[in-house]
């Protein structure tokens, strides 16, 4: 997800509410970052602020509907609130709009909204017996069914992918956090798979994520009758 506000504060407030969560987020606090951004990287759901330095919100959503022909979807938020704004807004492209000052935990409900309404389909991965949606969450694993959320469902579905393979540390936090994430990233990665394996032995039995000691991660898919832990 691409956050584009000018607002530091406000960034960092959305940057540490949303990033609790399974969101991966690229930040720009200007028109022309923004821009190359959204020319180089590709997004499932854009926020854009209106007043922005550079190049204004109005102009940047024209272009990504005219220019770059995308049709991922874009909530603005700005304090401009009267109808005439908000028309104006709605006729750059946009799909929602939300007045400031708003509840944080209320855009992330409108940004879950548009994801839903604007995602394909999404196949049910298999890794063995192992079966994971990445729609709902939910695991299956020999008839036992339990749901992930945040970022262990996160770390989980890229394990699912690579499997058999293995990833490695940098390849993980790159694809949670960012490639501009920091050094604190290495333990938050650590924590997390913690937090998977323990779901993962309380929902299946299994915790099934193995350490490459000193490399990274891999799934491990139990034997067919064996479903303890190691």
């Amino acid at each position: 997800m691409l956050i584009i506000e000018d607002q530091v504060d406000l960034a960092e407030n959305l940057f540490e509410f949303l990033g609790e969560d399974r969101y991966s987020l690229d930040f720009a606090s200007d028109g022309l970052t923004a821009l190359h951004l959204l020319a180089t990287q590709s997004y499932d759901v854009i926020v854009l602020d209106l007043m922005l330095p550079g190049v204004n919100g109005y102009d940047i959503c024209r272009r990504i509907r005219q220019d770059l022909q995308y049709q991922t979807p874009v909530i603005l938020m700005t304090a401009l609130s009267t109808l005439t704004d908000k028309e104006k807004g709605f006729d750059c492209g946009a799909d929602d709009y939300l007045v400031k000052p708003f509840e944080l935990r209320e855009l992330q409900l409108r940004i879950e909204a548009l994801h839903r309404r604007h995602s394909p389909q999404r196949p049910v991965l298999t890794a063995g017996d192992i079966r994971f949606d990445p729609g709902t969450l939910k695991v299956e694993l020999r008839g036992s069914k339990m749901t992930l959320s945040g970022t262990p469902a996160r770390l989980f579905e890229l394990l699912v992918r690579a499997y058999p393979s293995f990833l490695s540390h940098e390849v993980l936090t790159d694809a949670v956090w960012g490639a501009r994430h920091g050094e604190n990233e290495g333990h938050s990665l650590r924590t997390h798979v913690y937090t998977l394996r323990k779901s993962l032995l309380a929902g299946l039995g299994n915790g099934l994520v193995k350490t490459i000691h000193g490399r990274g991660y891999s799934l491990e898919v139990p034997a067919t009758g064996n479903l303890e832990a190691p």
